[in-house]
Formats: C-alpha cells, sequence, structure tokens
C-alpha cells in the first residue's frame, strides 16, 4: 500500500494535523495525506487529500523523502513525502481535531503516528531539504 502526505510550508514552518479522537490512532499528529487510490498516480492523491483534509487547492511538488514502514502482522507500507510549494485557500481541520504551522525543530515535541517518525527526526535534523 503506497500513502502519500503533503509537507505544507509558510513562513518556515510545516503544517501538521491532529487526528480526530475517534479516529483510529486518535489524536496522534502526522503530515496532511493519505492512501494513493487505485488509478491515481501519488502526486494526484495527494491533491485530492489535500482537498478533502484541509480544504485547500494545492500544487505538489517533488518528493522529499520515500520509506517503507513495516507493521507487525500488516501489509507494509510504502510512504511518500511532497514538498507543497503553493496551495490556494486557507488550510483548516476539516477532518483534523486541530492544525499548526510549526518549526521544524520542536516536530519531535509531538506525538506522531509511528510511520512519521523517521520524516520528523530528518526534519528536525535538517536532513531533508525542504527549501523551493
Amino acid at each position: 500500500m503506497i500513502v502519500v502526505a503533503g509537507v505544507l510550508q509558510r513562513d518556515g514552518k510545516v503544517l501538521i494535523g491532529q487526528r480526530m479522537a475517534k479516529d483510529r490512532h486518535g489524536l496522534k499528529w502526522e503530515f496532511p495525506g493519505g492512501k494513493v487510490e487505485p488509478g491515481e498516480t501519488p502526486k494526484q492523491a495527494l491533491k485530492r487529500e489535500l482537498q478533502e483534509e484541509l480544504g485547500v487547492d494545492a500544487e505538489v511538488g517533488p518528493e522529499v523523502a520515500r520509506y517503507e514502514h513495516i507493521i507487525s502482522g500488516r501489509t507494509p507500507l510504502t510512504l511518500l513525502f511532497h514538498r507543497v510549494d503553493t496551495f490556494s485557500g486557507e488550510p483548516g481541520p476539516v477532518t483534523f481535531e486541530q492544525i499548526r504551522w510549526e518549526n521544524h525543530q520542536a516536530l519531535p515535541e509531538y506525538d506522531f503516528l509511528d510511520g512519521d517518525l523517521d520524516f520528523v527526526r530528518r526534519i528536525a535534523r535538517g536532513q531533508v531539504s525542504l527549501l523551493r
């Protein structure tokens, strides 16, 4: 299964969302995105997911990270993270408890989904270039 996530940026910060309390992994933090559906490219899927989750029309940029996340007893996930350079509309927590714009270095302080932890560490250490 392929899951794609967007790294939206504004004023040197990235956007993160907290899952709804009633959802699976409730109240965990994540980068917005979701599963790539049959017939979609990862960029098409991310554009759709950002519209559904945040209410924005995004221009999906280049992939900045990719890795496999293995969960015991489940199908491995291939996680793709794309930079989102531009978007129209003001992001809102359509499907999240809350969203926040956060500094890269502060990301490890949040309770992220296990699948996002490697990416969070890479960003905090400056190992992922998010510059345009």
